[in-house]
């Protein structure tokens, strides 16, 4: 039929509730005696703190570092600096102690004597009076006589025919003609000249290109003032001039025709342009006449 509950007596119940209370203090013994034995994770709280004593000592460093770099760096420029001073403070004396000098040294007669002398020296470099035109005229007379003089004593050398690139020869005679009157010649070698400088100036020119030898170039005229030949006699290192003189004479082209007396007695008329070298004649612009007996 119906079987009776047994209850369970309340004495194991008591132990085991006995049994656990003691182990559960067990273990909170164990736990509260454990704290001490971990201790040693305190360095970590002085590990935070290793950081702050780290500090100190960059403090103490950064000051040391920045008196030997403005040590370094005041011994590079302080050799240099100096040095320019002292030449500068050289070359300012000097001049000072030269100029000194010699100021006192010179006496009243010493100035004097200067002076006579460089009156002298300009009194000799002043140029001769031009000649008037009877003496040019006169001039031209006997140079043209000893051109031909020199003809009558060349041609039987030269079978007859002289050259015609000889510096020398400046009119080609008509046989049997009457001499050419020097007035007439000097005023028609006067317009020529002026005729090539008016040319020359609408012509460019470098006298830097000018050589270091002499040249000489002639220029052959038509008894009708048209350009019969251009010849280069001697052309030296004047390559550049001879250019020159080349355009200038082709823009100057046709001259004056020749004047009557002149043209009864000249076949042509030879211009003999010479090319000096700076500092032998060659420093001026244009062209001159030159004097009697030069040669190229």
């Amino acid at each position: 039929m119906f079987q009776p509950h047994y209850l369970p007596s309340p004495r194991p119940l008591r132990l085991a509730i006995a049994i656990s209370l003691l182990a559960h203090a067990l273990v909170l013994l164990i736990q509260i005696s454990k704290p001490p034995q971990e201790t040693p994770e305190a360095p970590q709280l002085q590990a935070r703190l290793a950081p702050r004593q780290a500090r100190k000592p960059p403090a103490e460093t950064r000051p040391a570092p920045p008196p030997v770099a403005s040590k370094t760096q005041q011994a590079k420029p302080a050799p240099k600096e100096p040095r320019p001073r002292i030449l500068t403070a050289r070359k300012d004396l000097a001049p000072t102690v030269r100029q000194a000098e010699p100021t006192p040294k010179w006496s009243v007669a010493q100035k004097q004597e200067m002076d006579s002398f460089l009156n002298e020296l300009a009194t000799e470099a002043k140029t001769r009076p031009k000649p008037d035109l009877a003496e040019r005229s006169m001039a031209m007379a006997r140079e043209i006589a000893r051109e031909s003089g020199r003809d009558v004593h060349e041609r039987p050398q030269e079978g007859g025919s002289r050259r015609r690139n000889d510096p020398t020869d400046l009119i080609e005679r008509i046989p049997d003609s009457p001499p050419v009157d020097p007035f007439s010649l000097e005023f028609y070698m006067d317009a020529l000249v002026k005729k090539l400088n008016r040319s020359a100036s609408f012509v460019k020119n470098d006298p830097r290109a000018r050589g270091l030898h002499s040249a000489a170039v002639e220029v052959r005229l038509n008894p009708d003032g048209s350009l019969k030949s251009f010849k280069v006699v001697n052309a030296g290192d004047q390559q550049e001039e001879i250019a020159f003189v080349k355009s200038v004479v082709e823009r100057a082209v046709p001259f004056a025709a020749f004047p009557p007396d002149i043209g009864r007695s000249a076949r042509s008329l030879a211009l003999m342009i010479c090319i000096q070298p700076t500092g032998l004649g060659g420093d001026g612009f244009g062209f001159t006449r030159r004097p009697e007996g030069s040669r190229c």
